[in-house]
């Protein structure tokens, strides 16, 4: 199984202790969006793919998804999902790339900021359209082109210290980027826009929703330096359905 950073103990205990670890989905700045873009799971069947601490897992069982699956390839993720989260739900530890799902066994499939861990996007995408049942609903998340593209993923400052731009380069060139979360060495996949949507259309989705999250109101009331974050697009929620 391939290596992955979330359990490396040093970079496991600095995400736990970020807001959105400790408060799940109300500590993420994108979820209204994402949950507005859901479909009803009532007597649905859920497949949560990167599901880390089950939260997504979670919501979809407190409104009425008859099964929920989550997979991730993280044993210290699943491990607290695991404790925190219903019996019902089953976790699977796997990588999304290699996990093995049965065709059509799926009403709805979910995915919260993993797509960007993973290279063979279109291929992982023809997987999932075989887990659908005609109809079925994809719903993900994934971090912004504009912001994986240089690869830093920080702004640029004046001398000081105040924030100049974000930089954008190197777009065209999809692939690996290395990058620094929370203090350490982190492996991501740069892919364009243009690569995220036809890459779903080729597949045989129908695209119906495309979001570039923004703060809200009450958000940019509360701190201020959030405005920050109206300067640059940092996740990218798209909804698609199985045709």
């Amino acid at each position: 199984m391939k290596k992955n950073i979330y359990d490396d103990p040093v970079f496991f205990n600095k995400y736990s202790q970020m807001e959105r670890s400790i408060k799940g989905l109300e500590g993420a700045g994108e979820w209204t969006t994402l949950e507005s873009m859901l479909p009803d799971f009532s007597g649905k069947r859920v497949l949560d793919l990167g599901c880390g601490f089950g939260w997504h897992c979670q919501y979809a069982v407190e409104r009425g998804a008859t099964s929920v699956v989550g997979v991730d390839i993280s044993e210290r993720m699943l491990a607290v999902a695991k404790e925190k989260t219903s019996e019902e739900i089953v976790y699977v530890h796997e990588p999304i790339e290699t996990v093995n799902i049965a065709q059509s066994s799926f009403d709805v499939v979910i995915s919260s900021l993993a797509f960007h861990y993973i290279e063979p996007f279109e291929g992982v995408l023809g997987r999932i359209y075989s887990w659908l049942v005609g109809g079925g609903d994809l719903v993900f998340s994934v971090e912004h082109p504009i912001f994986t593209s240089e690869g830093i993923q920080d702004w640029c400052y004046d001398t000081n210290g105040n924030i100049r731009h974000f930089p954008v380069d190197n777009y065209f060139y999809e692939g690996r980027r290395e990058t620094r979360f929370l203090g350490e060495r982190v492996l991501k996949y740069h892919k364009t826009l243009t690569t995220y949507l036809n890459s779903l259309i080729q597949v045989g989705f129908e695209i119906t929703g495309v979001v570039e999250p923004q703060p809200s109101e009450s958000m940019l009331e509360l701190d201020a330096s959030l405005r920050n974050e109206l300067r640059r697009p940092m996740v990218l929620v798209v909804s698609t359905r199985k045709r």
